[in-house]
């Protein structure tokens, strides 16, 4: 089985359209599994970002946007101010990992903020997107206040740091590593590569 690391924050943006691309250039590739890992970009207590600060409408109108409408992955600039911290968010996708539902938690929480416009930082907004992949939504809400569980994502945070992660969203690929946002024909080649690597 082939994976794909990914580095990503559920308030990034061009997170969400890294993840579109990955999972079309993957679907006719039963080989291929994706392995998501937690990077937060603003950890408690930096101050999230504000939308109706000058930054994000502008980002929004330079980058996001057309590269959303490039790739034609529909999306919004969330109007939940300030922006929620993710921690709490990635600390259920320990949870949701422990029952073989990392990848449908991460798309849910990723496509429920940017777009759903839900605050990803709210108990009983993630509760209600856990259970939406069959998760137990009481067994969700102990594990926000289970130490394990947040634990296990300050270890994760530990391995990013340790692999010099700065930038969201990367990708390890086999031996390559690519940061940003990468393409169908990218993430293809890069796989094709892997796979060749390993039969030489």
């Amino acid at each position: 089985m082939k994976q794909i690391h990914v580095w990503s924050d559920y308030v990034c943006p061009f997170c969400l359209i890294a993840d579109e691309l990955i999972e079309r250039a993957i679907a006719d590739r039963a080989d291929v599994e994706v392995v998501h890992h937690a990077h937060e970009l603003r950890p408690h207590p930096t101050p999230t970002l504000r939308p109706e600060d000058p930054y994000l409408p502008d980002i929004w109108t330079r980058a996001v946007h057309p590269m959303a409408r490039r790739h034609q992955v529909p999306m919004n600039l969330p109007s939940i101010s300030p922006q929620p911290y993710t921690a709490l968010a990635f600390q259920g996708a320990q949870y949701a990992a422990a029952r073989g539902a990392a990848h449908a938690y991460h798309r849910r929480v990723m496509t429920a903020f940017f777009q759903e416009n839900r605050d990803i930082g709210d108990r009983d907004t993630l509760a209600d997107l856990a259970t939406d992949v069959g998760l137990d939504r009481v067994g969700y809400l102990h594990a926000l206040d289970d130490d394990a569980y947040a634990r296990r994502h300050r270890l994760a945070l530990d391995e990013s740091a340790a692999m010099g992660i700065t930038v969201v969203p990367t990708l390890v690929i086999g031996r390559r590593r690519i940061q940003g946002v990468a393409t169908e024909g990218v993430i293809a080649r890069a796989l094709d590569a892997d796979a060749a690597a390993d039969a030489s």
